[in-house]
Parts: structure tokens; C-alpha cells; sequence
């Protein structure tokens, strides 16, 4: 049996267009549009940027190990007494916590999704294989992306442009 060779930077060709329209759509906005909600019990599209961001640095970072220790500092951005992020900011931590994500699937190839990472969050052991992360992140990123969308769209700002 031949070794598959192939990085996973090709198979996941398409998140980074959906990052690009993701950084385009937040770049833009001001302080006020970034404090924008659905409804009042939502996140703004500020947090939900920040939650994103936290949830990729999450994931590959803290999980995962890939990166340097200069991104452990995104994961907590959405912790309780933060500051508010500015769009260059988010921006910022956007392409940051995707640079992370690119470098890791530039390097994997197939048989890495193979790999489980074990561990113990909040006193729960937990088991996950690369795989399994990395479509969760992907989940995640469009599930959260679609509702700073959906929100910036009620307000009649231009979304994310897919």
C-alpha cells in the first residue's frame, strides 16, 4: 500500500477563501457596528469574531500544540473582563489564529486525521482525532460566520460575501 503524500492544505482548499470573506466583512466596521446583536440575548458581531478566534486558538493551540505561545493569548479573548476588540483588532486575531491553521495543514498530510489527542478539560477526559477537530473548527467557524452575517445583514451592512 502507498503512503498518501497529500497536505491537507488542498483538501481543506476553501476555508481560506471563507476566511478572506470573513476578515473582509469585519475590517470595516466601527465600534458601534461591532456592538451590533441579533437580539439582546445574543453575542454582537464583535464577540462573535472574538468567538471565533478563541475557538480556532482553542482547538489547534491549546489542544492541538500547534502554533507559538504568542497566540495563547487570542484563546482568552472572550473570557469575562476583556476588553472590547476593535475591527482592526479582530482582524488581527483573525489572521493570526488562521495563519495557525494554514501552517498546521500545510504540514499534515491524510494519515495525521488518524491521530487522537487525550486530555482532561473541566475535570472531563476527553479523545478527539485530528479529523474530528478540524471539521469542528471548520463547523464552528461557518455556524458562527453565518450569525455575525445574518446580524450585520439586519442592519443593512454588507456580510460576508460568499
Amino acid at each position: 500500500m502507498t503512503e498518501d503524500h497529500t497536505s491537507l492544505i488542498s483538501v481543506y482548499k476553501g476555508w481560506d477563501t471563507y476566511q478572506h470573506h470573513l476578515v473582509q466583512a469585519v475590517a470595516p466596521l466601527s465600534a458601534e457596528q461591532l456592538a451590533l446583536r441579533a437580539a439582546p440575548h445574543l453575542r454582537s458581531v464583535g464577540m462573535l469574531a472574538t468567538h471565533i478566534i478563541s475557538a480556532r486558538v482553542g482547538w489547534f493551540h491549546m489542544v492541538m500544540g500547534e502554533g507559538n505561545s504568542d497566540v495563547a493569548s487570542l484563546a482568552n479573548w472572550e473570557r469575562a473582563n476583556q476588553p472590547v476588540r476593535s475591527a482592526a483588532e479582530l482582524v488581527n486575531g483573525l489572521e493570526q489564529s488562521w495563519q495557525v491553521i494554514q501552517d498546521a495543514l500545510a504540514q499534515w498530510r491524510t494519515a495525521d486525521l488518524e491521530y487522537i489527542f487525550q486530555g482532561t478539560w473541566q475535570g472531563q477526559e476527553y479523545s478527539f482525532s485530528r479529523q474530528w477537530i478540524i471539521w469542528h473548527v471548520i463547523e464552528h467557524d461557518l455556524h458562527h460566520g453565518g450569525e455575525l452575517s445574518f446580524s450585520l445583514g439586519m442592519y443593512g451592512i454588507a456580510a460576508i460575501d460568499i
